[in-house]
């Protein structure tokens, strides 16, 4: 069966977004990058909220025709455009860039997706990611944590009402100082 895995960068503090959504302290460099298109290619579709996807598909789709992006940038944009992805929306009907819009988190229909044969599936979307966890859909935690202290913005775990006791699967440290956490899910 295959996995829900969150995957999203945090500060040291455990934002994820500074104030008015600001993510420009993320320390992305080559070696970082390549690792994600390492971790994304090995995936069978990406999930998301309106919000990610929106973002995602402003840049990605033709980040591969601007000659000054570096070439782990133009990898990406075709591994996103290829990977089937799976956006939950409220207010959008349609999304193209080989999307599916699924208007709600229901527990059944997300065991029907991870039923289906295929790599994993990315989850991205701290909105998206809190309403995985409510319903303990989340298989493993990847948390890459930047070597930065914003002091205010958005956490990533803002759910107060779920507990969730986590077992360390391992930890990888890149160059530029962040730090890998990766965690499966157990029951609490």
């Amino acid at each position: 069966m295959r996995k829900i895995i969150l995957m999203m960068s945090v500060s040291l503090d455990g934002f994820f977004e500074g104030p008015g959504r600001d993510i420009s302290w993320h320390l992305v460099d080559d070696e970082l990058h390549r690792h994600f298109n390492e971790q994304c290619r090995a995936m069978g579709a990406f999930m998301d909220g309106r919000v990610t996807h929106e973002l995602m598909a402003d840049f990605w789709p033709t980040a591969d025709q601007d000659p000054d992006n570096p070439a782990p940038m133009v990898e990406f944009a075709g591994i996103w455009r290829d990977m089937p992805k799976f956006v939950f929306s409220r207010t959008l009907t349609e999304v193209g860039w080989n999307a599916t819009v699924l208007d709600d988190v229901v527990p059944e229909h997300i065991a029907e997706l991870k039923a289906q044969p295929g790599g994993d599936i990315g989850l991205g979307g701290a909105n998206l990611a809190a309403s995985f966890m409510r319903y303990g859909l989340i298989d493993e935690y990847r948390i890459y944590v930047h070597p930065v202290v914003l002091g205010q913005g958005r956490p990533l775990f803002e759910a107060p009402d779920v507990r969730m006791n986590l077992r360390l699967q391992g930890t990888q440290t890149f160059g530029n100082g962040v730090v890998l956490l990766r965690y499966s899910s157990e029951v609490a």
